[in-house]
């Protein structure tokens, strides 16, 4: 059977198998039919995927792959499957769920408390996880939304007839209430869980949001420029002041928007000031994401610096059994905790009965993580929830396969502000304008981070010296979902809610 009558085959059936050798599909639970996530998808090699919060994966496959090659599917809780690609006949894949039936090897050993595992766990870390420097090939996608509660303000005075609250109702009017903006890179991910031992070469980008509030947002600036040069004296500078505190600033750095030269000289340095910046831009879009992904694998539990202290401090901590389960044919401990000592997370574990690994954690805060109020500026760190998925190499190590975790703040405003224009060389009194307003604003945001991991392999320290980042790539602009642009790559599927995003206005 040819590869086009294999492809007219599996998509009559609903599994999408394409010349370009990707299939995508949804996991259920066949008795409940709701979508399974984070189920591991892979084929006998260990390449592969995982689905995502709604079950659903495409999985791109290479050129050597045949409709006779089988493909692996498990989930914690559930039977594994494994079968063909050509056995595949439905556009639904089900899962069923696994019986306990602990093995004699497991039912004979010593039943251990809550306690007693976690000291195993201690005992076994390094045993259990690598440090070695390793090559990762990464997918990334970086989600924010923002929830603007409050925009209030009290017009005091304003000496300058343009700004007046007309204006200033425009600028907060140009703020939109809500926003939400998914950033997405691909690339090779180096090094080991030191800071300055790490590296990344992107591969692809993209930037998912709308860019019209952007824009509207620019164009106030300009127009505020605009009524500053018309009013300012020569020589002036402000005075911004807010409740106790004030700050001085010359004019030229409100006037952000210059005059367009016509001196060869002026414009040729204007050009090169425009390249380097270019160049910083893409330098430093490669450096801030080597930095998040830094900070993600700083998070691992077993890293004694961890925030997720459960384990490196297990003693501010309470665990309680609560249940086994299966991962393939693997005997899996489920413990909670929570904690006992002004600790911040509760959670649950999932214990490898064999080697005493983590295999999966789920985590949340108890309580703010981080609050702030002075001056009327507030601060409230109010969530921080993930989850962490490992699986084991061929090497026996365990290394991070998943990691998702969402990020919520709250951050308010309320405090007088003013801007005041002052001039030393004009005679008499050296005020010249005002500003003055009332603020109260206040807004929510959640940053979700999710990371997978496609292929972890060790190389050497030689290797990793010899690597050079590719800091030229940046994020590709989308006004909305486009299914096409990761055509190609394996990556993590898409929500609807990203599918369905759309900027209110399309802008080249």
């Amino acid at each position: 059977m040819n590869k086009r009558l294999i492809t007219v085959f599996l998509f009559v059936l609903g599994f999408f198998y394409s010349q370009a050798q990707v299939i995508t599909s949804v996991v259920k639970d066949s008795t409940t039919q709701q979508p399974i996530p984070y189920v591991t998808v892979q084929l006998s090699n260990r390449k592969g995927v995982i689905t995502n919060e709604e079950g659903r994966f495409s999985l791109l496959l290479d050129s050597n792959t045949k409709e006779t090659d089988s493909l692996f599917i498990s989930c914690m809780g559930y039977e594994a499957l494994g079968k063909p690609l050509n056995e595949f006949k439905e556009n639904v894949i089900l899962l069923s769920a696994k019986p306990i039936e602990l093995n004699p090897v497991i039912v004979s050993n010593k039943q251990y408390s809550a306690e007693e595992l976690i000291e195993q766990v201690k005992i076994n870390i390094d045993r259990n996880y690598g440090n070695s420097i390793t090559k990762k090939r990464v997918f990334f996608r970086d989600s924010y939304h923002q929830n603007l509660t409050k925009r209030d303000y009290t017009f005091k005075e304003s000496t300058i007839e343009a700004l007046n609250k007309k204006f200033l109702d425009s600028v907060l009017n140009s703020i939109p209430k809500k926003s939400s903006r998914y950033t997405e890179i691909l690339g090779d991910f180096y090094g080991n869980f030191e800071k300055d031992n790490q590296k990344l070469s992107l591969i692809k980008a993209s930037d998912l949001y709308d860019k019209q509030s952007e824009l509207d947002l620019t164009s106030l600036e300009e127009k505020f420029n605009d009524i500053l040069k018309k009013n300012i004296k020569p020589d002036s500078y402000f005075k911004i002041k807010s409740g106790l505190f004030g700050t001085k600033v010359d004019a030229d750095e409100f006037l952000t928007f210059k005059t367009d030269s016509t001196d060869a000289e002026a414009l040729k340095k204007e050009l090169a000031e425009k390249k380097k910046k270019e160049e910083d831009r893409k330098k430093n879009f490669a450096s801030f994401k080597k930095e998040s992904l830094g900070k993600i694998m700083e998070k691992q539990f077993f890293l004694k610096d961890s925030d997720l202290n459960f384990i490196n401090k297990n003693n501010r901590y309470l665990f309680k059994m609560i249940d086994f389960t299966y991962w393939d044919d693997d005997a899996v401990y489920i413990l909670d905790f929570e904690p006992k000592r002004g600790a911040d997370y509760k959670g649950r574990l999932y214990i490898n009965a064999d080697d005493f690994a983590i295999m999966r954690l789920d985590y949340e805060n108890v309580k703010s993580l981080r609050t702030f109020n002075l001056l009327g500026i507030s601060l409230d760190q109010y969530l921080v929830k993930g989850k962490m998925i490992f699986s084991k190499n061929e090497d026996g190590f365990y290394y991070l396969r998943y990691l998702e975790e969402e990020m919520g703040a709250k951050v308010g405003i309320k405090r007088p502000l003013k801007i005041i224009e002052l001039n030393k060389r004009v005679k008499g009194r050296n005020k010249q304008n005002e500003l003055h307003l009332k603020l109260d604003m206040a807004s929510s945001g959640i940053n979700k981070h999710e990371l997978i991991l496609f292929d972890t392999e060790d190389i050497t320290e030689q290797e990793f010296n010899s690597i050079k980042e590719n800091n030229t790539v940046l994020p590709t602009y989308m006004p909305n979902y486009d299914p096409e642009f990761w055509k190609g790559y394996n990556i993590l599927e898409p929500n609807q809610a990203i599918k369905d995003f759309t900027a209110q206005v399309e802008i080249d």
